[in-house]
């Protein structure tokens, strides 16, 4: 397979068809070999760079790989071209319950389980298996064209982040932030392991809530049972209750405080403590307390001095504790509970109830909230200065309304579980001696204990929260803890992209490590995207039948399909509504490409000029004049939205300009221009610059195509017939031009190109359009002939000269005789179908063809549509909070649109009443 581009711009040279799949194989195999990914000599004095979030390695990409591989990739090349030095980070992240339940799943299919294996055989497994995953993400990422400096690859725990993860980890421990304790933690029974809070996925579900009665102690002189009545949707947690709390301030529980009760079943004696935590309208305003099983009965029960009893144990089955329920599962030991407590007469009432029930976001088992010895991290310390690096501008957030939810979660973090009951991931660098007791935590392998010397020491065998190494990525990636060249040259980065569902999970942590141990944070810019949904807006799951595969929508419609839809249906932070019909319009604009340059190229084979700059174009027709204004003013636009961050609109606005200007309008024009032999070279010189500016803006979107176009445009152009902005960049070897699209300069607005910036230009064609367009609806509405050339009489006014002068336009692309122009006329012909277009009146005299009664229907359609603009812009316009705050020249614009539409509404009422009275 050639690595080469394309080197013949003869039109017998280009094949009639565009075929992406041979395209982009040879092409980003070209661009890999070349190096032109990799950072190059800032032109600009700045420096761009993006650390891509590592996908885990478990499967295949899906399409939220894609748009994020999308949206980088068009703001890499888009600052590439604008000569910024700009670098890509790669990489992959080790997933630890992810990758750690794949893998199991896998040994299980042989009748294996990791116990079986062992540590050191199981991890060497799931090495193998990860080896095997990471080069197919990564050439996952080559189809999607991803520019990255594949040399800079980094995997979370490959041995550069391993360093980092644990020097992090002493630091932490070393300044008191790090520490180990017993703390009640959400617990996977599937996993075997303690997830962090983000790692819960709550889901509202249908459930019970079940009001239970305990018997009071009987006090001295009492003879008669009292009870106090909690509710609960946990009814196997009572087995082990040790209190029960309600609010001080409840009046009904003034007199229960300090007293007990014996707890049914299990016959413990348990007091009745007050304390402000519980709510007074949950339920009975009474609760029971099982601090072994519940955060905020374990905040609780520290207050009051109650006993932790556990009475479900790791594997989500009841403990020795739960008398005779152990050893039943935890919800076979519920309906036991409730079927003892009705035996008993002590269950008070049911009622339905919806639970916010806590799931494992990795296995969606039901979590178990448990008491155990894990590590944490002290986060408020760390919190603090990532809120002021919001607060005070060192970092944005976009879209902005995201620093809200930034900020809301850092006000209330609670300090981190970073340690999980794994084999695969970082393990904690903390030994513990078997002869004196003591921890040793340290950079490198002990040999010893360094509080007493034995050589009797094992390690921790937990390993830490995928997170905590994820959230040094943007620092470890480049080197850190080592003081390297690319640390200095590239740290801080320039922008985070990523989806706005873990901007707590990542983004937060990010901030945090980065102002932590480098004292700035990692990123000047967030960029949120939204997840992809169904075009139903649904969520894409298996169940729904709804998941789309992108290797298989490339397969099918090419690369550049796929990312001009993905980035052109986005807007930041909002979820994207994915269309497969998008997915295939957007293959026709590929090919709209690919045709559009094979006429320019084809049509001007052989006429001199090369291939201008468009800033030294000379546009004499109002044509000309038109599109080469249009792509200025297409150029500025592009540039603010892409520096804005608005990539959906950047991509619609490149795709109407080239489809609907510059395809349907300017080519059919040209060929006109191309027989004349005075406009013939300049014509030409229009069209391929033109081309190249509409390449060069929509390159960043579809790099494919666009280079290939390119290379077709440029194969033949002598070196000395290029521009000094068209001319390749040349590696740093100082070899022949690069010749590559990826490399050419981006267009940057100024004086030259705001000289041919016409409005004048630009509103004279708009109405030269309108009425072609207008025409051209009539013709067909009336069934006429594309044969056939009609008559057509213009009534313009004081646009009468102007028009007189673009007649043969008319003629050519409304297959009109040649047009009557008058500034007034003294009759209006009779059978004729009247149109109006801004302002001037079009009169189609065609006998014999025209129904009175349809052309008086569609009249009264169009005068509708006139009084619904009419009655719109008046009611803007007298709202004085519009006049006042709007932009003058948004009024003014409006303040137009009304005339306008009142002078459309007189003049088609006056044919009406002509046409009704004749």
């Amino acid at each position: 397979m050639t690595t080469e581009p394309a080197t013949e711009r003869r039109l017998d040279q280009i094949p009639k068809a565009y075929d992406p799949q041979e395209t982009e194989r040879r092409l980003y195999a070209w661009w890999e070999s070349s190096g032109f990914f990799k950072p190059r000599e800032s032109r600009t004095g700045k420096r761009f760079v993006i650390s891509m979030p590592p996908p885990n390695v478990t499967g295949a990409l899906h399409l939220g790989h894609a748009l994020t591989a999308t949206l980088e990739d068009i703001m890499i090349r888009y600052h590439r071209m604008r000569g910024d030095e700009t670098l890509w980070v790669p990489g992959e992240d080790h997933a630890g319950i992810a990758t750690q339940t794949v893998v199991e799943r896998e040994i299980a299919k042989e009748g294996l389980d990791r116990q079986q294996m062992g540590r050191e055989a199981f991890v060497e497994r799931v090495w193998q298996w990860v080896r095997a995953y990471k080069s197919r993400i990564q050439n996952q990422h080559r189809r999607l064209g991803v520019s990255t400096d594949w040399e800079r690859e980094r995997f979370t725990l490959d041995e550069g982040l391993a360093r980092a993860v644990r020097e992090v980890f002493v630091r932490l421990y070393e300044e008191g932030l790090a520490y180990r304790g017993e703390r009640i933690i959400n617990w996977c029974p599937r996993c075997m392991s303690s997830i962090s809070d983000l790692e819960v996925e709550v889901v509202n579900t249908p459930g019970k809530l079940y009001y239970m009665r305990y018997p009071l102690e009987l006090a001295e002189g009492e003879t008669e049972p009292r009870y106090i009545t909690v509710a609960t949707t946990r009814p196997e947690t009572i087995l082990g209750d040790t209190g029960v709390a309600v609010n001080p301030d409840d009046d009904r529980y003034r007199d229960f405080v300090g007293r007990y009760v014996i707890l049914p079943i299990m016959g413990r004696r348990i007091p009745i403590v007050a304390d402000a935590a519980v709510d007074k309208n949950f339920g009975t305003g009474a609760v029971k307390m099982t601090p072994a099983h519940d955060p905020t009965d374990f905040e609780i029960g520290n207050r009051h001095g109650l006993e932790r009893i556990q009475v479900i144990g790791f594997d989500g089955k009841m403990t020795d504790q739960a008398g005779t329920f152990a050893g039943q599962d935890r919800f076979e030991a519920r309906e036991g509970v409730v079927a003892e407590f009705a035996r008993l007469g002590l269950l008070a009432k049911t009622e339905d109830y919806e639970i916010p029930l806590g799931h494992c976001s990795r296995c969606h088992t039901i979590i178990e909230p448990l008491i155990s010895t894990q590590w944490f991290v002290k986060m408020t310390p760390l919190a603090t200065p990532a809120l002021g690096a919001l607060k005070y501008g060192q970092m944005r957030i976009v879209p902005e309304r995201f620093g809200k939810t930034y900020t809301d979660w850092l006000e209330n973090i609670r300090d981190w579980n970073i340690s999980r009951q794994l084999w695969w991931g970082h393990r904690i660098p903390a030994w513990y001696c078997d002869t004196c007791g003591q921890m040793t935590v340290a950079r490198e392998d002990p040999a010893v204990c360094a509080h007493c010397g034995s050589a009797e020491i094992h390690q921790d065998p937990d390993v830490l929260d995928t997170w905590f190494s994820s959230w040094l990525w943007p620092f470890s990636t480049l080197g850190w803890p080592d003081d390297t060249p690319d640390l200095r040259r590239f740290y801080p980065t320039t922008v985070m992209e990523t989806g706005y569902d873990i901007i707590f999970f990542w983004v937060a942590r990010m901030a945090m490590s980065g102002i932590h141990f480098l004292g700035v944070v990692p990123f000047e810019t967030v960029y949120l995207h939204g997840l992809i949904r169904d075009e139903q807006g649904r969520k894409m799951s298996k169940s729904l039948g709804n998941v789309i595969d992108p290797l298989e929508v490339m397969d099918q419609y090419g690369t550049d399909a796929l990312r001009f839809t993905l980035a052109t249906s986005s807007t930041p932070g909002n979820d994207t509504k994915l269309s497969m019909n998008r997915i295939a319009g957007n293959r026709n604009f590929a090919n709209k490409i690919w045709n559009a340059a094979r006429f320019v190229i084809g049509q001007t084979e052989g006429i001199g000029g090369g291939i201008p700059a468009l800033e030294a174009v000379q546009p004499k027709s109002l044509a000309d004049r038109w599109i080469v204004s249009r792509a200025q003013g297409l150029t500025v636009e592009v540039t603010r939205l892409l520096s804005e961050f608005q990539f959906g609109e950047a991509g619609r606005q490149i795709f109407e300009f080239f489809w609907s200007e510059y395809c349907d309008w300017y080519l059919e024009i040209a060929k006109g221009q191309l027989r004349d032999a005075a406009q013939r070279e300049r014509t030409a010189g229009i069209l391929r610059a033109t081309l190249d500016r509409a390449l060069r803006l929509l390159h960043p979107f579809m790099p494919f195509v666009t280079e290939e176009v390119w290379q077709h445009l440029y194969a033949d152009t002598p070196e000395g017939e290029r521009s000094e902005s068209q001319r390749p960049s040349r590696s740093e070897e100082g070899e022949r031009p690069a010749q590559a699209l990826m490399l050419a300069a981006w267009p940057e607005p100024g004086t030259a190109a705001d000289r041919q910036r016409e409005t004048a230009a630009e509103e004279e064609f708009a109405l030269l359009q309108e009425i072609i367009t207008r025409i051209r609806d009539a013709r067909k509405q009336a069934e006429v002939e594309p044969s056939r050339r009609v008559r057509v009489i213009l009534i313009a006014g004081a646009k009468a000269a102007a028009l007189r002068k673009q007649s043969a336009l008319i003629e050519q692309l409304a297959r009109t005789e040649p047009p009557k122009v008058e500034r007034t006329l003294a009759s209006k012909p009779e059978q004729a179908m009247a149109l109006v277009a801004g302002g001037v009146e079009i009169y189609l005299p065609l006998a014999g063809l025209l129904d009175v009664e349809k052309e008086l229907a569609r009249l009264a359609a169009e005068m509708e549509q006139a009084r619904g603009v009419i009655e719109r812009s008046r009611k803007m316009l007298d709202n004085p909070n519009f006049v006042a705050r709007a932009r003058p020249d948004v009024v003014q614009k409006e303040r137009e649109a009304l005339a306008a539409a009142e002078d459309t509404l007189a003049k088609l009422s006056a044919r009406r009443e002509q046409l009704a009275g004749g």
